[in-house]
């Protein structure tokens, strides 16, 4: 068999979990081979199948996301390390990146909350060479991955890693004087059914957010202000429908909300002005 035969066979195997069973394919093909998908695309096709794709096709059959089986994820055109300890950093919240960097083009010092993989740090950080980063998070493995693609995309001298649990107290001491603070915290409803993909494999602890998802912004948006350098800005990751309720949050800790869309039109990040 050759790989396109191979590819073909494994996209409908694929197609009853995934709706982009063709791209998965061939996304597993690549990382088995160790090539880019445009070099298997291109040159590859008609070569030998490697043992590996077999096993890879089950595991993606069964639900588990290709960025963990694959251990990357790209994320604002950054290649980005992953394992199950970080949430997978999806498109939709490049637009956090996108607003940051808009408002506050000059900022010099950065704050991520919450940091997981170091998505959002990093492709600010990678956007505003004068930056330097401070990123936390409670969890200790999300911090090795995070630190790891600071490693890796050289931007170790201007990050650090530390963790800290917004929900126990002095969280935040040390961390004021922050010209951005970038955050996308849980914010699913408790019990609320997720994809197989998502609900299995991804880690709970940084999806869901008490009864109405609004636990986390209930716990940061009141020490933004303390946190923010004077004309500091912060930008917050939100639920397509929680664009009313965080606002009120914003405006009821002094802060001035400003709603952002993400390319499908969902409400998506709230930025908000000390």
């Amino acid at each position: 068999m050759t790989i396109a035969e191979a590819l073909r066979e494994a996209a409908t195997t694929l197609s009853a979990t995934s709706d982009t069973a063709r791209l998965d394919a061939e996304v597993l093909m690549a990382h088995a081979l160790g090539v880019t998908r445009s070099d298997l695309l291109l040159r590859h096709m008609a070569g030998a199948v490697p043992e590996t794709f077999a096993t890879l096709v089950e595991r993606r059959q069964a639900h588990e996301p290709v960025a963990y089986i694959t251990g990357r994820q790209e994320f604002f055109s950054l290649p980005l390390r992953v394992s199950p300890a970080v949430l997978i950093p999806r498109g939709d919240s490049e637009v956090l990146v996108e607003a940051a960097l808009a408002a506050r083009p000059g900022a010099r010092r950065v704050l991520d909350c919450g940091t997981g993989s170091g998505a959002l740090l990093l492709a600010t950080l990678s956007h505003l060479p004068q930056a330097r980063g401070v990123a936390i998070d409670r969890c200790a493995r999300a911090l090795a991955v995070a630190a790891g693609n600071a490693a890796a995309l050289g931007l170790t001298g201007r990050s650090a890693f530390l963790q800290r649990d917004w929900t126990r107290p002095g969280w935040a001491a040390g961390l004021g004087g922050a010209d951005l603070i970038l955050a996308n915290p849980p914010y699913v409803e408790t019990g609320t059914p997720l994809a197989p993909s998502v609900a299995a494999h991804e880690p709970h602890g940084a999806l869901f957010a008490g009864a109405d998802g609004l636990d986390d912004y209930r716990r940061l948006l009141p020490l933004l202000s303390e946190l923010l350098a004077p004309g500091g800005v912060a930008c917050l990751e939100i639920g397509y429908d929680q664009a009313a309720a965080v606002s009120a949050l914003a405006r009821a800790a002094g802060l001035v909300p400003q709603v952002h869309q993400d390319l499908n039109g969902a409400d998506r990040v709230v930025e908000m002005a000390a």
